[in-house]
């Protein structure tokens, strides 16, 4: 079977059968057999899911990651391999993902002995939640790394597309939970109670001025509430609301700034509307940066191999590949999947064209950077 017919198939496989982060134990079941029938050495590292795997001999150690969990969503992309499972899908490209480094995995094992080194291969479980790096380093699959690489597929670019930046690159990322407690009152006399509701409503309008009015327009930061749940029934104004949301900012004093001036309205909306509003800060991934040196020579070895290259602007969504970055240098790129739909879109459909094109891409890259001092 060709390469390419070959890493379709297995990508179609792992669509259909998804599983969510920290479940992934069928997704690492298959990923394993199918690196154990191709010959690649298997790592012993203490994983609930997830595998590693190692090619070559040597010294230095140059480490390639996917990422292998899906999301809560039920699918309807319409394509003919869609998830058997109600509720759970691909929508991220994980699967694409995975699919690809197992083409650089057996690529690299074609030509083993002539490897400079070694290649570690990571199908990294719990992405979504941003706990499966962690989980990842403490096994100890970074030891010994030199540099390591990732990709995510890029569905606003073409196939044959590239792109990567040095220094920051995807978001920080943190989550907020604001609990309003005011006072219930039947709907008929509002002026018995403290209307949770609209205290909620006119601090979400005022979260809005934080990015706008207190940050510098030239620094990224996005504020958004995304989950408002309040009240039962159509007439009794509630006790409680909640408001649920993420900030996304660039820069660990713009990421400071925001959460201050978040906790700043929290408390004077409290303090003029005699409620009681409490604030909980969860902090998720910190800012991927990539490394200068790593993401120009990501660049040149794509330019080589064929792709049309360009510097990504930066990116608003979070990525747990920071997680390594903090440990050893490296690059995160993004690789055309020309989807129309986006990520984490129900209806998303990468463009299968682009496996073949990055396993080749991925094998190249780590041999190259094994000859790198």
């Amino acid at each position: 079977m060709a390469l390419a017919e070959r890493l379709i198939d297995w990508r179609r496989e792992l669509h259909q059968h998804p599983e969510l982060s920290g479940q992934e134990v069928e997704t690492t079941a298959r990923i394993r057999h199918w690196l154990e029938d191709a010959g690649l050495r298997l790592l012993p590292y203490p994983l609930h899911t997830g595998v590693v795997a190692e090619v070559g001999k040597g010294d230095k150690v140059i480490a390639l990651r996917a990422d292998i969990d899906a999301l809560p969503i039920d699918e309807a992309s319409g394509v003919a391999f869609s998830s058997t499972r109600p509720g759970v899908m691909h929508a991220c490209g994980h699967d694409v993902h995975s699919s690809v480094m197992l083409g650089a995995a057996l690529l690299l094992k074609d030509h083993e002995k002539q490897l400079p080194g070694r290649v570690r291969i990571i199908f990294q479980p719990a992405e979504e939640n941003f706990t499966g790096a962690k989980a990842v380093i403490k096994a100890g699959a970074l030891e010994g790394v030199s540099a390591i690489f990732g990709m995510h597929n890029e569905p606003g670019l073409p196939v044959g597309s590239f792109a990567t930046r040095g220094g920051a690159f995807y978001a920080n990322v943190d989550r907020f939970i604001i609990r309003i407690r005011g006072k219930g009152a039947h709907a008929a006399r509002p002026h018995e109670g403290n209307d949770a509701i609209v205290l909620a409503s006119q601090l979400v309008s005022a979260l809005q001025s934080v990015a706008s009015r207190n940050i510098n327009t030239l620094d990224s930061v996005v504020v958004s509430v995304t989950r408002i749940q309040g009240g039962n029934t159509w007439n009794v104004l509630p006790e409680t609301v909640e408001l649920e949301g993420t900030v996304r900012t660039h820069q660990p004093d713009v990421q400071r700034r925001v959460e201050k001036r978040i906790r700043e309205l929290a408390d004077g909306f409290a303090a003029a509307f005699g409620a009681q509003i409490d604030v909980e800060w969860f902090a998720g991934p910190t800012t991927l940066v990539n490394d200068e040196k790593w993401a120009a020579f990501a660049t040149r070895v794509a330019r080589d191999v064929g792709y049309h290259t360009q510097t990504a602007d930066v990116h608003m969504g979070g990525e747990d590949f920071a997680v390594y970055l903090k440990t050893v240098p490296g690059a995160f790129v993004s690789i055309g999947s020309a989807s129309v739909y986006g990520l984490h879109h129900p209806a998303f459909n990468p463009d299968e064209a682009l496996i073949e094109g990055a396993a080749r891409y991925f094998a190249s890259l780590a041999e190259q950077a094994l000859l790198e001092n």
